[in-house]
Parts: C-alpha cells; sequence; structure tokens
C-alpha cells in the first residue's frame, strides 16, 4: 500500500465513525426504546390533590431469576377482581384510574374508565 491509499483508507474510516456518531448523538430517543414497548402518560393525583405529571410510563415487573439476576416483563393490561373473578383490562383501553385508599391491611378499591366512557368499580 502506498500513502495516499492508507490516507485515504484512514479517512474513509474517521468519517464513517463520525457519522455514526452524529446519529447516536442526535438521533432520535425512542429509537433506543424496544419494539414491544409503549409508552404512556400519566397524571398522579395524592390525597392533598398534588398533581405530578409523568411522561414514557411503561408497566412491567421483574422476575428473579437469581440473587443479582432480574428479568423484565412488561404488563400491557391490569388485573384486577370483580368478586371472584379475576379481569384482565387493556392499558389501551383505559383512559382513568381512580384508586380509592384501604384500611386494615385489605386490596384497595379502583374504578377505572374505559375510553369509550364505561366505568367499573374493582378491587
Amino acid at each position: 500500500m502506498n500513502r495516499r491509499t492508507i490516507i485515504r483508507s484512514i479517512i474513509r474510516t474517521a468519517s464513517f465513525i463520525s457519522v455514526m456518531g452524529t446519529f447516536c448523538l442526535f438521533g432520535n430517543p425512542a429509537l433506543a426504546q424496544s419494539k414491544n414497548e409503549k409508552a404512556y402518560h400519566a397524571v398522579a393525583v395524592d390525597a392533598k390533590n398534588i398533581e405530578t405529571d409523568v411522561k414514557n410510563v411503561v408497566f412491567y415487573y421483574e422476575e428473579k431469576i437469581s440473587e443479582t439476576a432480574f428479568v423484565p416483563h412488561e404488563l400491557r393490561e391490569l388485573l384486577v377482581k370483580r368478586g371472584t373473578a379475576t379481569v384482565k383490562i387493556k392499558f389501551d383501553g383505559i383512559k382513568h384510574i381512580d384508586l380509592k385508599p384501604s384500611s386494615n391491611g385489605t386490596a384497595p378499591s379502583v374504578m377505572i374508565t374505559l375510553n369509550d366512557g364505561k366505568t367499573g368499580e374493582f378491587i
């Protein structure tokens, strides 16, 4: 290889690295999300009526594999009880969730409003 060929290959490599670096810096952060995850927007209101606006919420739980290893699993539906039946309500269909506190360690009561206006009270 002569001097010009070596310089050209170095310049091409440096150009490629700088273009990829620029793409990583200014690229859309949503590209980093998994295709399966869907982010939601939530407004949490506490007992003192203080609102907290939360964006890009992803519901998941972690399965413990060992003392130091956990595997995340995305939740796509809310599991609630109505009587003795367990009902699965998809997060896509939920417009509003009102969580009512309970006493004596019992499960809280939940009022769910769907996107179509239907409501239901669950445990």
